[in-house]
């Protein structure tokens, strides 16, 4: 009965042996896949992490060639700006700015192959090397943006080769607007021709007063120069504009520019008003182009009588 017994588990361990061995090694073979496809993975992220950290330490540094490195050749962004201009415009920013400093947030990382799409937000910082013509102060700037980065793998590396800015806010201001809360709002993105409203909104001081003016711009190069039809502002502190996107399927810039006056007791009867800060606020506003190339089925359908 004993030897049975052994004989029987034996059979059961050799049985068991035959079918199950190789689904273990299929376990384990997939779990080894696993790890080292997650391995990949997490080595292909950091080196795209790694792009990031270059660009904001390449930029803070203000080292154009290094930076030219990290971005292909054949780069352009959703304005439509290719390499050799989106880098002049740098340029440009860093001799106006010689202070500015950059940060870069990664907020998503989708890896497809040897593509990637990178969203991020970031910001920016600098004052002005000049003082205001009109008022005896220097600037300060700062910028806000969410943007999405699409990379490829050239070889070893990861670089850029294009960007679309989602959605993008700018402020200079000088004297006493830095102190002051105001935001110019406008809608993220609009159908090309259609109407859409951009409001200003100020919180001021019972001694402050202000006027200001909104318009637009078509994010080209070189950049138009705003009308400034400055008006005086609601009861609210708000002003508010209807503008109408234009039709090229060009990307465009809410703008506003302030002026804010103080009044200061100069005698008995009267007070002295003086402009006591200047400010300039901008942003974007997305066009969806007009695809004139889309019908429907019923639109080729024979007319009935």
């Amino acid at each position: 009965m004993k030897k049975r017994f052994i004989l029987s588990l034996i059979l059961a361990l050799a049985v068991a042996n035959v079918f199950y061995s190789p689904a273990q090694a299929g376990v384990v073979q997939n779990l080894k896949t696993k790890i080292s496809y997650n391995r990949e993975i997490k080595n292909t992220r950091n080196a795209i992490k790694d792009v990031f950290a270059k660009q904001d330490e390449y930029t803070n540094s203000h080292e154009l060639e290094k930076l030219s490195s990290i971005y292909a050749e054949n780069f352009v962004n959703t304005d439509g700006f290719d390499k050799k201009l989106y880098f002049k415009l740098i340029e440009d920013t860093w001799e106006t700015y010689p202070d500015i400093t950059y940060t870069t947030e990664i907020r998503d990382i989708r890896i497809n192959g040897n593509f990637a799409v990178v969203q991020t937000y970031e910001t920016a910082y600098a004052t002005t090397h000049e003082v205001s013509d009109t008022i005896d102060a220097y600037g300060e700037l700062s910028s806000t943006a969410n943007s999405m980065y699409y990379l490829q793998k050239a070889g070893s590396q990861w670089v850029i080769f294009a960007e679309q800015v989602l959605d993008e806010k700018s402020q200079l201001r000088y004297g006493d607007a830095r102190f002051v809360k105001m935001d110019l709002n406008a809608p993220k993105i609009v159908h090309a021709g259609d109407e859409y409203s951009a409001s200003l909104n100020i919180q001021l001081d019972d001694d402050e007063t202000a006027v200001a003016s909104i318009d637009t711009q078509e994010i080209i190069h070189p950049i138009g120069k705003p009308e400034e039809t400055f008006r005086n502002l609601s009861s609210q502190n708000q002003l508010e504009r209807l503008f109408k996107a234009n039709s090229k399927n060009i990307n465009e810039y809410a703008t506003a520019s302030i002026g804010i006056a103080k009044a200061e007791p100069y005698d008995e009867k009267y007070s002295k008003v003086y402009v006591s800060g200047i400010a300039f606020l901008m942003t974007r506003i997305n066009v969806i182009p007009a695809n004139k190339f889309i019908t429907l089925e019923e639109d080729n359908a024979p007319k009935t009588k």
